[in-house]
């Protein structure tokens, strides 16, 4: 069992700094987020040659309370993750899981087609996969030679 100690949040702060800035220095814009809830799932965000995948997770929560919406090649992941039913006379000594409403938008680096989009849920992992337009895709150009 961890000690309870005040460090130990620092971390996971310092890790989130490190994220900030290594975006800012690399000339991409802070990801756009939602207050809706007090939490907010992780995520990581992808490219492939042919498509752009986002994967979120989610535990506990049932597929059917998660909406994902891509507009304007912004895509928002949003749900709820409710809390379990309380019992009667229970005394919690520590209470970490997270509940409540969420919502995570964040934009599409490169465009994608919006109809050919899939949302994928496994074991608390939400994947969103997002095939790039042919234009994001880029040309290939042969060379000859003489």
């Amino acid at each position: 069992m961890r000690a309870l100690l005040p460090a130990n949040g620092l971390n996971t702060l310092r890790k989130e700094m490190d994220r900030l800035f290594d975006r800012i220095w690399e000339g991409g814009l802070p990801e756009v987020t939602t207050p809706l809830g007090e939490w907010m799932p992780s995520l990581d965000l992808s490219e492939l040659p042919e498509v752009v995948i986002v994967k979120a997770e989610v535990p506990g929560i049932d597929p059917k309370d998660i909406h994902v919406t891509l507009n304007d090649q912004l895509l928002t992941i949003a749900g709820e993750k409710k809390f379990e039913k309380e019992v009667k006379d229970e005394k919690f000594y520590r209470m970490e899981r997270s509940s409540g409403t969420f919502a995570r938008s964040i934009p599409i680096p490169v465009p994608v087609d919006p109809t050919k989009v899939t949302a994928l849920f496994r074991h608390g992992l939400l994947t969103v996969t997002m095939p790039k337009t042919a234009a994001a895709r880029g040309t290939m150009i042969p060379i000859r030679s003489e």
